[in-house]
């Protein structure tokens, strides 16, 4: 079973950054791309960052420039750098992998659990 674990979460006041990282354990023959969504209150599960294993990256509008994903793919982690934070950022950020394990022919996604990011002075 693969499994993802989120840390980094937490209260920063506005301008502030903000690490949050992500690993992915289990039975992973490989992961074709990695990323964090985020979910506020009352609002649907929003792309934030992704970065496929050739390193092509995607950005939401709203945090270009501010926000900067990244990998290390022999240890199956993601990370991602948040700086000029503002309260709109405010949000729970999950981890997500889209991956081959060992054995399988076919593409399974699987999602953390969750990390709280609170912007607020």
């Amino acid at each position: 079973q693969v499994r993802l674990m989120e840390s980094g979460g937490g209260l920063v006041q506005p301008g502030g950054s903000l690490k949050l990282s992500c690993s992915a354990s289990g039975n992973i023959l490989s992961i074709n791309w990695m990323g964090w969504y985020r979910q506020s209150p009352g609002k649907e599960r929003v792309l934030v960052a992704e970065m496929t294993a050739g390193e092509v990256t995607t950005y939401a509008d709203s945090v270009k420039g501010r926000f900067s994903i990244s990998t290390i793919n022999a240890e199956n982690a993601v990370f991602l750098q948040m700086n000029s934070l503002k309260p709109e950022d405010t949000a729970v950020y999950y981890c997500y992998a889209n991956f081959r394990a060992v054995g399988s022919m076919r593409p399974s996604d699987v999602w953390g659990q969750g990390t709280q990011v609170t912007v607020s002075s």
